[in-house]
């Protein structure tokens, strides 16, 4: 086992920096089903870090600094259905940026937008 890192991470993990953690992490549970890891809360309440697990994935969030601009990232989940993440996404607070549909390559996707700005890509394989 590498010491570099603990043993249930992933190498590589994507880190959103928020304005609202507890409502990230709200929707990524309702949309995903994502399980919450851990948390660390700041002083004045505040989520300083957080991590979830979405099936075999990692993801990190902090809320942002008062005064910092906003971030916003764009991550793909590939999840067994897609339509029904889509809908789960949109019952929660979602904007939906792109439709579920069929793609030449073999993936039903969907694109949908959080509270925060983030951009969320959904796919399923189809096979091929």
């Amino acid at each position: 086992m590498p010491a570099h890192k603990p043993a249930d991470h992933p190498a590589v993990s994507p880190y959103l920096l928020v304005a609202d953690a507890r409502a990230t992490l709200a929707f990524l549970a309702a949309t995903f089903g994502a399980l919450e890891l851990f948390r660390k809360v700041r002083e004045d309440g505040s989520i300083m870090h957080a991590e979830v697990r979405i099936e075999d994935s990692l993801l990190m969030i902090g809320e942002r600094p008062e005064r910092a601009a906003a971030l916003c990232g764009s991550t793909h989940v590939y999840v067994p259905d897609v339509d029904a993440c889509h809908a789960r996404g949109l019952a929660s607070g979602a904007e939906c940026i792109s439709p579920p549909a069929d793609q030449p390559y073999g993936d039903r996707t969907a694109g949908l937008r959080d509270a925060e700005g983030n951009l969320w890509w959904i796919g399923t394989h189809l096979g091929g």
